[in-house]
């Protein structure tokens, strides 16, 4: 057993090494629909397989391959034996247009690609164009009828007859915590995406940094159901935890079955963006809206005992015996039913990518399922804060990671320095000469506070400020986080850079709207409908309005453009990771507010 270094690759044989006959890796077949799992041993052998051969096939130390597919087992095989060939895997979101993915290939000089199915696999080939060194393809599919195209099948195949220099163990092992592990590429919201190098050091300093902050897998008590792509680094990190302690890793099998999921695996972690969280939160509120008034009266009761309890655990406060009675009551009654439909067995969410709405933190600590909000990028690999469990400060991403500094500069902007900070960005000294100063120091570009027990709260991204035209800077992050706490109110974007007041494009929530429209005695009205409406506009705006007494004057919102249908990634508004592309956003839909 390798001894010598602490990287993914002896960490992850560790796991084999000590526990062979516990489960890794399930997925749901697409063919029976059954759920299948590879033990830990079985994971091992398939990656030493795979491993040979894309040696076989002319993969050498420090060469990318790229990984552009859906979360699967597969995935992880193919990222796991790329490490353990000492190259570097390159993992792409398999929702990017052909043209981001070419991009990535050839700023990488990828060598190889693992292709999800057909679909994707023509996004590779038709990089050949511009990606020179890419000449290796591999389909995650069972067979393959493209000539030059190699299935994983094939690929052990090649390495089952080639006579290699070195074993699959001497060149796992031969791996040091200096080496290049990936190539991450950030998500872009402000210009081509960059790719963030990042060490097997990194990785393993974000693992511990992240599992002393909360002991996320005991082992083999837990299961987390992995939701996030393991393109996103966020997710990247918790899956290699998982590997590196012998816990179980389900992928959920679709977006649209993430509660059947729940309900079915009953897992006990689980992480994922804000957005995915305050959906749920409306649908479970949705539902007791529907309730018998007596059980809506009792349901509304219990939350607020959970929320009371919540409050006090986390303030470092005594419960009381009457409040403890009533829990007692509440959690038989209400509170334990609403975590039924989550499993049962969840210790807590994780949450991170974007600002989370305080009213879904708090009904989460309502039900007692705390919703672990964090701080991080992918320059950082991954968290830098989190909140801890039982001292959950709603509005804050918590105290830095116990192997991470976090300071604010003068102009309020967070650094950062620590062992988890890239080595760079791939190819391009000038940028990352722009981000990590003479020190050390990684400027994060967010701006935000440290409060006097080390939480930190972010209140902005530094690109993002509006500075009026009457010289006044607004910060629109919190300014859209409080509007948000409205159930109208699913996305906001507010625009006034260089303008003299602020305004806003604003995507309602249009089952709330709707519900509006029917107690004004209108029935089947569209969404497009209701946005060319001057009522509804005009009682979305009174909305905002209540929601903003307390801001300046001049960071209020004068006016607002209502948009008939969500942000999404494939229409351009959103990052793979869920983030709004504020300048995008303004582009395609600045317009509707001159009509105003």
């Amino acid at each position: 057993m390798p001894q010598s270094f602490d990287t993914i690759n002896t960490r992850f044989a560790e796991t084999a090494a000590k526990y062979p006959d516990r489960p890794a890796l399930s997925a749901k077949s697409p063919v029976t629909k059954a759920w299948e799992t590879l033990t830990y041993r079985q994971l091992e052998e398939k990656v030493r397989q795979v491993t040979l051969g894309l040696r076989a096939l002319g993969i050498e130390r420090g060469d990318r391959v790229a990984i552009l597919s859906e979360n699967r087992t597969e995935w992880a095989i193919a990222d796991l034996a790329t490490l353990a060939a000492g190259a570097v895997s390159v993992p792409i979101y398999p929702t990017l247009p052909a043209g981001q993915v070419a991009h990535i290939l050839a700023d990488s000089g990828a060598k190889a690609i693992f292709a999800e199915n057909a679909k994707q696999m023509t996004k590779a080939q038709l990089a050949r164009a511009v990606a020179a060194e890419l000449s290796v393809f591999v389909t995650l599919e069972e067979t393959s009828e493209e000539p030059g195209v190699f299935t994983l099948a094939d690929v052990v195949k090649v390495g089952e007859t080639a006579v290699l220099g070195e074993t699959y163990e001497a060149r796992r092992d031969s791996v040091t915590p200096e080496d290049l592990m990936s190539l991450v590429y950030t998500s872009g919201t402000t210009g081509s995406p960059k790719g963030a190098m990042l060490s097997h050091g990194n990785m393993a300093a974000a693992i511990d940094g992240a599992n002393k902050q909360f002991p996320l897998f005991q082992p083999p008590y837990d299961l987390f159901l992995s939701f996030l792509p393991l393109s996103h680094v966020f997710e990247r990190v918790t899956y290699s935890m998982a590997l590196a302690q012998g816990a179980q890793i389900c992928f959920n099998d679709s977006i649209f079955k993430l509660m059947d999921n729940l309900a079915e695996l009953h897992p006990t972690i689980m992480q994922c963006v804000p957005r995915v969280y305050e959906s749920i939160h409306e649908r479970v509120t949705d539902g007791i809206a529907k309730l018998p008034e007596k059980r809506q009266t009792l349901t509304h009761w219990a939350l607020g005992v959970g929320s009371t309890r919540a409050e006090n655990i986390n303030a470092g406060k005594s419960v009381g015996p009457l409040i403890f009675l009533q829990h007692l009551v509440a959690e038989r009654l209400v509170l334990s039913k609403i975590r039924a439909r989550f499993g049962g067995k969840l210790k807590f969410f994780v949450s991170g990518g974007a600002p989370l709405n305080p009213r879904t933190a708090n009904f989460f600590l309502a039900i007692g399922i705390p919703i672990l909000e964090g701080w991080g990028l992918t320059e950082t690999t991954a968290a830098v804060c989190a909140n801890l469990a039982g001292r959950v400060k709603v509005g804050t991403v918590g105290p830095p990671l116990f192997n991470v500094q976090v300071q604010t500069a003068p102009d309020g902007e967070l650094l950062v320095k620590g062992p988890t900070i890239m080595r760079g960005y791939w190819n391009n000294p000038v940028a990352t000469a722009e981000v990590i100063d003479a020190d050390g120091w990684f400027h994060t570009g967010d701006i935000g506070v440290i409060d006097s027990d080390g939480y930190v709260k972010i209140t902005d991204r530094k690109k993002d400020i509006l500075v009026l035209a009457n010289g006044k800077n607004v910060a629109p992050q919190p300014i859209e986080t409080l509007l948000k706490q409205s159930p109208l109110i699913a996305e906001i974007v507010l625009l006034g850079d260089k303008a003299g007041t602020v305004s806003a494009l604003v995507v309602p929530n249009f089952d709330a709207l709707k519900a509006w429209a029917k107690a004004q005695g209108r029935e089947k009205v569209t969404s497009a409908e209701l946005v060319a409406d001057p009522t509804a506009r005009k009682f979305v705006k009174s909305e905002i309005d209540t929601l903003s007494k307390d801001l300046a004057d001049y960071e209020k919102i004068k006016r607002i453009a209502l948009i008939d249908h969500a942000f999404s990634v494939d229409g351009g508004e959103l990052t793979p990771t869920l983030k709004v592309k504020r300048k995008v956003v303004a582009e395609k839909y600045g317009g509707l507010l001159e009509k105003e």
